[in-house]
């Protein structure tokens, strides 16, 4: 059935416009359009809905929206709560993890948490010796939400077949890790700019639990080197490996590791 137009009681006014909203992108036919006579046989209670209509309305809000539309009724709230409609999220920065309007379950494909924030160059992404006491008070408010968020998909979200990583610079190689024992179904990772991503994630990550991978992309991670790119190669040819700048970039170093460095050089340079 095509429907057009919904009509709730008053205290559920909220909620039938976000659906009037959600019914009219879904059926491409504006409101506005559609003759008198029509809207007016199609006058019906949202509640009157089946829960499989309800959750194909929902399939087109964002999150918050979905979110506000389930206060409504304990109807609405069961469909916001049915994980068959969170087969996606995405999230554009990880203060969003903290927020009530999703559902983690075993219906979730495609996972994508993107940071695009000076912060994450100025501040994540400099090595943890050399950030200062205000820089690391930034970063202890947020440094592990995404891997407390990555544990709980580990454990809730078996059927996840691609994950991306996009400026999360304070996520480890044992998160990657984590993810791929825990998630065999994964068909395509792609880490970007996430400094704390080394070839480890790569050789006990990739190599040793990447058996259903297709597609792994490891752009600009500082810390990946060529030797992790070719064990990945070498192991596991089936898999489309790319890695922009990543191996080109120079890694980071710990001040104790530069002074024998340091040390060596003075003494090339006293003897030449």
């Amino acid at each position: 059935m095509c429907l057009r137009r919904h009509h709730v009681s008053r205290p559920h006014n909220t909620g039938c416009r976000l659906i009037v909203a959600a019914c009219q992108q879904a059926y491409r036919c504006p409101r506005d359009k559609a003759p008198l006579s029509v809207l007016g046989r199609l006058t019906m209670h949202l509640t009157q809905l089946n829960h499989e209509c309800l959750l194909h309305l929902f399939s087109f809000l964002d999150k918050d929206s979905r979110r506000s539309l389930s206060f409504t009724c304990q109807q609405l709230r069961e469909v916001f709560l049915d994980p068959r409609l969170w087969n996606l999220l995405h999230f554009s920065s990880p203060c969003q993890l903290r927020r009530d309007n999703f559902v983690l379950g075993p219906s979730l494909r495609y996972l994508t948490i993107c940071w695009y924030s000076s912060r994450v160059l100025q501040v994540c992404n400099i090595e943890d010796w050399l950030k200062s006491s205000f820089q690391k008070d930034i970063c202890s408010k947020h440094e592990s939400l995404v891997s407390t968020f990555l544990a709980h998909v580990c454990h809730m979200c078996p059927n996840l077949l691609q994950l991306t990583l996009s400026g999360c610079g304070h996520i480890t190689d044992q998160d990657v890790i984590s993810v791929l024992q825990s998630c065999r179904k994964l068909r395509r990772l792609c880490l970007e700019n996430c400094v704390r991503i080394t070839d480890c994630s790569l050789r006990e990550g990739v190599v040793a639990h990447g058996n259903g991978l297709e597609e792994v992309k490891v752009d600009f991670c500082r810390n990946v080197t060529q030797a992790g790119l070719q064990a990945v190669r070498g192991n596991r040819p089936r898999i489309q490996l790319s890695a922009e700048r990543s191996a080109d970039m120079i890694p980071d170093s710990k001040p104790e590791e530069r002074v024998p460095l340091r040390r060596t050089l003075q003494k090339v340079l006293q003897f030449s």
